[in-house]
């Protein structure tokens, strides 16, 4: 199967099982955060469509806890940067009708949450098809080093991802 039909049996499962109920252990995810992370402040979260596991509620909890959040901004060229912003900021619907925020300030995150359409155990990710995370973690890590945390859920999990030479690990170094 090539990842096109890949990413359509995969969406179609992710829409068959959502439950807009299940929420990410936020306790769990930030005990992760303490354990694993020092001195990161800057996080590059996604606003939820399609399905996607909802990440807002952890943004705001981190931004409660001083962290900076951003979200992001596509451009041309399957191009996307990182753009401040806060849950009372206004946003801006995109071509692909998600919603971005509607900031000039870049943010070069520390730590980037990427919504998955698939994954296996190789820290391999299936997106959407664009390869718009695929650049963005090239261009940020010649800028920085990111750690990348891809959520989706346990019926997303793929015995193995076909990847080309474009597709970014998930693998922090």
């Amino acid at each position: 199967m090539n990842k096109s039909q890949l990413r359509k049996k995969i969406l179609k499962i992710r829409k068959n099982n959502f439950n807009k109920n299940l929420k990410i252990n936020i306790n769990n995810f930030i005990s992760f955060l303490k354990i694993n992370i020092n001195n990161i402040n800057t996080l590059g979260g996604y606003y939820p469509s399609n399905h996607e596991i909802n990440d807002l509620e952890i943004l705001g909890l981190l931004e409660k806890k001083n962290f900076k959040i951003s979200l992001p901004v596509v451009k041309k060229n399957n191009q996307m940067d990182f753009f401040k912003w806060s849950k009372n900021d206004p946003l801006k619907i995109n071509k692909y009708g998600i919603p971005e925020p509607v900031s000039s300030k870049i943010f070069y995150p520390d730590i980037l949450l990427v919504p998955l359409v698939s994954y296996d155990n190789d820290f391999n990710r299936l997106g959407y098809g664009g390869g718009f995370y695929d650049r963005y973690i090239e261009k940020i890590e010649k800028i920085k080093k990111v750690i990348k945390i891809g959520l989706a859920f346990s019926c997303q999990k793929l015995k193995n991802i076909p990847i080309n030479q474009y597709d970014k690990k998930f693998r922090y170094k």
